[in-house]
């Protein structure tokens, strides 16, 4: 490999030959001779890109951290219900009408950087409101800014796989985001034993306005990092209207009963998405708990994510079906930790421990819900039918997102902690309804 000139270039050469000792000319292979050369830049910058993002992540966390926050700042309970809807289908959803359209532009790097900013500047308007609103106010106006702050996201989902595509070689692809998996879990996990360490009184809104500003500096620096990414121009044809093929071939929600079976299941599964919230504002508003129950919040969010995945994976490889059977049974496992001192009014039901507790076994669960039903749609699909099942179930399934938002919410706000028995009823619902999947492997 010839010596880098470009600064950036010179920079990422000792971190790249730290982690891979070898200059074997077949790893640029399927990307462009012309940034064969650029290929340690061009690893490193989108390793720490996501890295920088994917720990911002951690650290706003709507389900946690905005949950917390809306407590402090005493934004009604229905207000709960949409926080991890939102963050999850707008960052979905407007990538049907967004795909096309980028993809009909050379060089896609600066629409992740732009994502990236704009994601930034929404988390900077968070910190603003936290400090400066309450109430309703408050609630319209972080949820308002979470709506712009996941279509931001989706702009950079978008962009991602295809700029990786062209400047990272097949041979080191999966390592750029297990990299960044990786640090951000150390990072949250970080976080979440100092904040148990510190073990002080209720945080206050200032507390929340500090740490979602270090976040937004987190995306505004992984912005900086991708836009140093070397990438030449590609093709601009191809691109299709994901919404319009969509609603194209919606049809085979009708005349596909395999398919139709796991759409209605993963429908079920929604409970594992939208749980946390409503366990974080339970045990906020029984325990008040101070630093020490936010941190212990996080650190169990991010050891079950790093445990999960490992778990889940090699076991959705066997039968993916029944990892989403074991997932939901999982998730209702964690309901009932929290429903039975509550019926019961044992002294756990206001101690952080039994919701922290319960937060890890529901991120656990969470995590085999989206390994079990990615793995499951894949091998349930033909090279013609796969295409049509993804873009059919994510279209369905981000609409019913919102509307699953808006009921729990609603329920949260009328009956209380009585929506535990709802997610939990669902949880296991969904686990039933996945029995009657077709199997397709294991």
């Amino acid at each position: 490999m010839s010596q880098p000139s470009h600064p950036a270039d010179r920079a990422a050469e000792p971190v790249y030959n730290l982690l891979y000792e070898d200059e074997d000319a077949r790893v640029c292979k399927d990307i462009p001779e012309s940034e064969c050369r650029h290929q340690p830049r061009n690893f490193v910058m989108a390793s720490l890109a996501l890295s920088l993002t994917k720990s911002g992540d951690r650290l706003m966390d709507p389900k946690i951290m905005l949950a917390w926050l809306f407590s402090v700042l005493g934004v009604p309970s229905v207000f709960v219900g949409f926080l991890a809807p939102i963050r999850e289908s707008l960052a979905l959803l407007p990538q049907l009408f967004i795909a096309r359209w980028i993809r009909e532009r050379p060089v896609r790097k600066l629409f992740w950087t732009a994502g990236s900013l704009g994601q930034a500047l929404c988390l900077a308007g968070m910190a603003l409101v936290a400090v400066s609103a309450e109430g309703v106010r408050a609630g319209v106006l972080i949820l308002a800014l979470l709506a712009l702050f996941a279509i931001s996201r989706s702009i950079c989902s978008v962009t991602h796989k295809d700029v990786l595509g062209k400047t990272v070689s097949k041979t080191r692809r999966g390592a750029v985001s297990g990299y960044a998996s990786s640090l951000s879990g150390i990072a949250a996990g970080g976080l979440g034993i100092a904040l148990i360490a510190v073990n002080t009184e209720e945080p206050g809104p200032l507390f929340f306005a500090v740490i979602l500003g270090v976040a937004a500096l987190l995306w505004a620096l992984a912005a900086g990092a991708y836009a140093l990414i070397s990438e030449s121009p590609g093709a601009t044809e191809g691109g299709r209207n994901g919404l319009v093929e969509a609603i194209r071939q919606m049809s085979i929600l009708k005349t596909d009963a395999p398919f139709r079976r796991f759409v209605i299941a993963r429908t079920a599964f929604l409970a594992t998405a939208l749980a946390t919230p409503f366990y974080v504002s339970i045990a906020q508003s029984r325990t008040g708990a101070d630093l020490a129950g936010l941190g212990g919040f996080l650190f169990a969010s991010a050891a079950a994510s790093a445990l999960g995945g490992a778990v889940w994976g090699r076991l959705a490889d066997r039968s993916s079906r029944w990892v989403m059977i074991a997932s939901g049974l999982v998730a209702a496992l964690a309901a009932l930790i929290v429903l039975v001192p509550l019926g019961l009014g044992l002294a756990w039901a206001n101690s952080a421990g039994l919701y922290i507790a319960a937060v890890f076994i529901l991120s656990i669960a969470h995590q085999g819900v989206r390994q079990g039903r990615s793995t499951y749609i894949v091998d349930l699909g033909t090279t013609d039918t796969r295409a049509a099942y993804t873009a059919v179930s994510n279209t369905t399934i981000g609409v019913l997102l919102l509307a699953a938002g808006a009921a729990t919410g609603l329920i949260y706000q009328i009956f209380g902690e009585a929506i535990v028995w709802v997610l939990g009823g669902s949880a296991l619902l969904a686990a039933l309804l996945s029995l009657r999947l077709k199997p397709v492997s294991g």
